[in-house]
């Protein structure tokens, strides 16, 4: 566990089976593990292989398949709820909360430090002046990941991010059926709620109380994934990847992490690196929220 973050019955193999036509191919298991003990640990390639009995390049060229293989995994363990039954569990989580209904998922944004790119490095340069990718999490009351966006530069706005996220295209093509809103505090969408006037005392607190607490999930989620898998967290380093290898790496973490959660893996997290302070969007909120917000007002 302290290796590998997961235990031996939750594998990969058979996803990573495959002919070849080598003689000797490097064992399934090995490959594994090789990939398990850098995502954990985040120390260089060369340190893992020492400890795998396998060389540098061996380790390179299996990193990108095992990658791609926990990838493949996505739809089965990342699922954003877009049908009835889905929702009512992730809205039941969160009405417990604070009494406000209808709450389909808790949006933040986290940054992945990398090298900086020998191309166009500036995108990548966030607010805290470090090279990183910006990543959207969505998660339930149970620190699951509904959703991730791993492919925008560090230098993004939150919200340009959420804006072109294919969570929002569905929502805002009419993909998701009965009510249902994420809780965020930056963004203005018919689906996503935020906070209202002072006046609306019951409903501020409500809110207030949610998002408090939400906020408090959302931190607890980025800190197990960091702190499970780290080569996320600025304790594992800056990733020595291209961006487009960071994200893999940022998505494939993304599965393993919703591996141990639903087999309930038990791990201390490490406090979540410092983050970006989360950015204000000028735009003024959208007419459907407005009215939203005044309808969850009225049952308070």
């Amino acid at each position: 566990m302290s290796r590998f973050r997961l235990p031996r019955h939750l594998h990969l193999e058979p996803y990573l089976q495959r002919e070849t036509r080598r003689s000797r191919a490097l064992p399934v298991p090995v490959q594994v593990f090789s990939t398990l003990g850098f995502l954990a640990t985040g120390t260089f390639q060369r340190e893992i292989v020492d400890r795998s009995g396998i060389s540098q390049p061996t380790m390179s060229r299996i990193l990108p398949s095992v990658l791609a293989a926990i990838r493949t995994l996505i739809p089965h363990y990342i699922q954003f709820p877009y049908d009835n039954a889905q929702q009512a569990m992730i809205k039941r989580g969160f009405y417990e909360i604070a009494g406000i209904p209808n709450v389909i998922g808790a949006i933040d944004f986290t940054h992945v430090r990398l090298k900086p790119p020998l191309v166009n490095d500036y995108p990548y340069i966030n607010r805290k002046n470090y090279h990183s990718v910006n990543v959207q999490i969505i998660c339930d009351a149970t620190l699951c990941l509904l959703n991730v966006g791993a492919r925008w530069p560090g230098g993004t706005h939150d919200a340009f991010i959420f804006e072109h996220s294919s969570v929002r295209r569905r929502l805002q093509d009419g993909a998701l059926r009965g009510h249902g809103y994420l809780l965020g505090v930056i963004l203005f969408w018919t689906f996503l709620i935020t906070p209202v006037t002072l006046q609306e005392r019951n409903f501020n607190h409500a809110h207030t109380r949610t998002r408090a607490t939400v906020e408090r999930f959302v931190e607890r989620c980025v800190g197990l994934l960091k702190g499970r898998w780290l080569c996320l967290a600025h304790a594992g380093g800056t990733l020595l990847y291209s961006p487009q290898k960071v994200c893999n790496i940022i998505l494939a973490c993304a599965v393993l992490h919703n591996i141990a959660q639903q087999n309930r893996v038990p791990f201390d997290a490490l406090a979540p690196d410092p983050e970006v302070p989360a950015e204000q969007w000028a735009a003024p909120p959208a007419l459907g929220a407005v009215q939203l917000r005044r309808d969850l007002v009225q049952q308070f």
